[in-house]
């Protein structure tokens, strides 16, 4: 009798092994598919201005890591206007970026806006001007991978309408895709305010923005180019996708 009881349990704890291995392994290759396996990206979204006297160290750094970190750096420059009732008022500054800036700063539980603000993936906020910090940043998320891959392709142009197809691989639930225009570079005599007798060149300027859901994997996009672009400037076409955190998941850029 004991004999046997002893077989039962030997048996139920073979049992029982053999199912916890199961479920063990089946959890294993959930998590293995459910990581991010999608390359690094690292977005650069500078909070600028040019009535602020403390920004032009941040346009140029900005510019520099663009130009070391060509294919896996997106480098946007915002330009809000919250600094142009002291005499000068930026051509690029757009109050629907100083709204998105007080977004991100409402997230960040920061109680105002500021610039030169860098806000990096969407996740966190530093100092713009802050060479060490922004070069440590860049090696983090460089070294993190993006929860979607997104392509752009067949960009045409025509009058002023920009358009697109995307493909967005992973999760879609709750993302947003974010088509901009940006501007490579300008210079301007700025003849007032903080930065009056200077003359700033603005690299990344952000032109144009259009906000849509990603409803499918792939799809169709379009943004408007605004006037007083000339044909001979040079411009890209950034696509970014972010989900309800307001945190950039992945991108995609195309020189128009």
């Amino acid at each position: 009798m004991l004999k046997k009881t002893l077989i039962l349990v030997l048996v139920f704890i073979g049992f029982t092994t053999m199912a916890f291995y199961k479920v063990k392994t089946v959890e294993d290759k959930t998590l293995i598919s459910n990581s991010y396996v999608h390359p690094p990206i690292v977005v650069l979204e500078l909070f600028t201005s040019q009535g602020c006297s403390s920004c032009p160290p941040a346009d140029v750094l900005l510019e520099k890591v663009k130009d070391q970190y060509p294919d896996q750096v997106f480098a946007l420059s915002y330009h809000v206007d919250y600094w142009n009732y002291i005499g000068w008022e930026d051509p690029y500054s757009n109050p629907n970026f100083s709204k998105k800036q007080r977004d991100y700063n409402r997230k960040f539980r920061y109680p105002s806006n500021y610039t030169p603000e860098m806000v990096i993936n969407g996740k966190e906020h530093f100092v713009g001007s802050n060479a060490t910090k922004l070069r440590s940043k860049i090696g983090q998320y460089s070294n993190q991978n993006a929860e979607n891959r997104l392509t752009v392709n067949n960009v045409t142009s025509a009058g002023n309408t920009v358009s697109f197809d995307y493909v967005l691989e992973g999760p879609r639930e709750g993302k947003e895709l974010r088509a901009v225009l940006v501007l490579d570079e300008r210079t301007t005599v700025v003849k007032r305010g903080e930065n009056r007798n200077r003359t700033l060149k603005n690299a990344n300027i952000v032109v144009a923005e259009n906000y849509f859901t990603a409803s499918a994997s792939s799809g169709k996009g379009t943004i408007q180019l605004p006037n007083g672009i000339s044909k001979n400037e040079k411009i890209h076409l950034i696509v970014l996708a972010e989900n309800e955190d307001l945190e950039i998941t992945a991108a995609a850029k195309f020189k128009l």
